[in-house]
């Protein structure tokens, strides 16, 4: 048999019509979207080193090291950069590496440690090339859809890893001060240390998530790896261009954990604290204390917020998440036997 038949042979009409041809090799149409996909995206997503001043033990000269490093993307055409906080955490300096392998100094425009989001600025004028990635939309997105993440684990620069969504929703802890993150995306795209503060794409290579954290033993990618929604993080970055700050509505108290106050057998935030000058001192809510012999007498127990059952700490911050600074809101709490409902003005947090 020739090997003119023996290719006609090999090829069917089904396998045909799955090949694309291109100039000098052919791919499935999936696999030119995701190439396609990779090369457009790949500009807007930068590698982020995290500097910090050290002392030479035996010159005693100064210098400049790397202490970490992580994943950013641009934000805008102003040379705005977006990443995770806990990735520019304790930098004296940041250098940013573009797609073009050209490095910039940059300055912190301001952070948000609850929901782990920072943002950076580099010069816009030395790189006139900047590729902000398309915002897409959060909230229609839906388990089994595909996603893509683009970042730069273990320091190997713009790496692509695929899969799909996982689970919508979920919760967890910013790395940044141990405040829980809400309506979390989860995926099983493989995201490893440097993958941090980069981008989760959708099909259409528009931004979805940030990610942020993997849940894994060994400290690699486990296929459970998490994604701070676009939604909330536009809200943030906004302000912080803006204003240099995220302004959130506080109670101004510190409550004991959660598995304190299971173990008294009662549900809701215990109050450890109340500074007299916030909001919560000012309404007299109470704070837990010792008599004179040294027992402790527990303090207010908040267990509703207008109406919104209060059960832990996670709970109170979703409802505050979704306060302004300035609003009254009706706080309802367990006082020795009897309950007490008293109203409560919300301060900004200094």
């Amino acid at each position: 048999m020739s090997l003119a038949v023996m290719i006609s042979v090999m090829i069917t009409p089904a396998d045909a019509q799955a090949f694309v041809n291109t100039s000098t090799q052919r791919f499935l149409s999936d696999e030119l979207v995701t190439i396609n996909l990779f090369r457009n995206s790949t500009p807007s997503v930068v590698y982020i080193t995290n500097l910090a001043v050290r002392r030479d033990a035996f010159t005693s000269d100064i210098m400049e090291v790397p202490q970490g490093s992580g994943s950013g993307f641009v934000w805008d055409k102003d040379g705005h950069i977006v990443t995770n906080y806990h990735v520019i955490r304790g930098a004296s300096d940041l250098k940013i590496t573009m797609g073009d392998q050209s490095t910039h100094e940059a300055s912190i425009v301001g952070y948000d440690q609850d929901k782990d989001v920072a943002v950076l600025k580099i010069d816009a004028s030395s790189n006139k090339t900047l590729r902000p990635l398309p915002l897409g939309n959060s909230s229609e997105l839906l388990v089994g859809q595909k996603v893509f993440a683009i970042g730069n684990p273990f320091g190997l620069d713009h790496t692509l890893t695929t899969g799909v969504i996982s689970g919508l929703r979920r919760e967890i802890t910013s790395a940044a001060n141990g405040r829980p993150i809400q309506d979390v995306i989860q995926t099983d795209a493989a995201i490893n240390p440097g993958n941090s503060g980069g981008p989760l794409l959708d099909s259409s290579g528009n931004l979805i998530g940030i990610n942020t954290a993997i849940y894994s033993p060994s400290g690699a990618s486990s296929g459970v790896g998490f994604s701070i929604p676009v939604d909330t993080v536009a809200g943030i970055v906004d302000q912080i261009i803006k204003y240099g700050k995220v302004t959130r509505p506080v109670l101004g108290i510190s409550f004991a954990p959660d598995q304190s106050v299971e173990q008294l057998g009662v549900s809701g935030v215990l109050v450890l604290g109340a500074s007299p000058d916030g909001p919560a001192g000012k309404a007299g809510l109470r704070s837990t204390t010792r008599d004179a012999y040294g027992r402790l007498v527990m303090g207010d127990i908040i267990v509703s917020m207008n109406g919104q059952k209060i059960s832990k700490g996670s709970d109170l911050y979703k409802i505050l998440d979704a306060c302004k600074v300035g609003q009254t809101v009706n706080l309802e709490v367990l006082r020795g036997e009897e309950t007490v409902t008293m109203t409560i003005t919300l301060e900004a947090r200094d």
